[in-house]
């Protein structure tokens, strides 16, 4: 099994900062792509940002120039550092993980979830 481990959302004022983290842990022989997530109220969940493990990156549009999505492979991790936050970007956080087991078995992980409330 996989765990996934998120932290550093909260709440936070418009224009201010916040870095998520996401930690993974198990029965993990590599860890493929992996990615962020939203989901705000009445809204579906999006794709936010992804990372490949050769580090190519993408965004959705609406937080191109202000998000950045990185990861440490040696340390399973991935981080979202979100500068210039807008209400709009207030939402339920997840971490999303493809890995590999040591037998060779792939999986799609999720996190928890963090809240991130951008505050007028």
């Amino acid at each position: 099994q996989v765990q996934l481990v998120e932290s550093g959302g909260g709440l936070v004022q418009a224009g201010g900062s916040l870095r998520l983290s996401c930690v993974a842990s198990g029965y993990i022989f590599r860890v493929n792509a992996m990615a962020w997530y939203r989901q705000a109220p009445g809204k579906q969940r999006e794709v936010v940002a992804t990372v490949s493990r050769e580090g190519l990156t993408t965004y959705v549009d609406s937080v191109k120039g202000r998000f950045t999505i990185s990861r440490d492979n040696a340390k399973n991790t991935m981080y979202l550092q979100m500068n210039r936050l807008k209400p709009e970007d207030t939402a339920v956080y997840y971490c999303n993980v493809v890995s590999t087991s040591f037998s060779g078995k792939n999986s799609d992980n999720w996190g928890q979830g963090t809240q991130v409330t951008v505050s007028s």
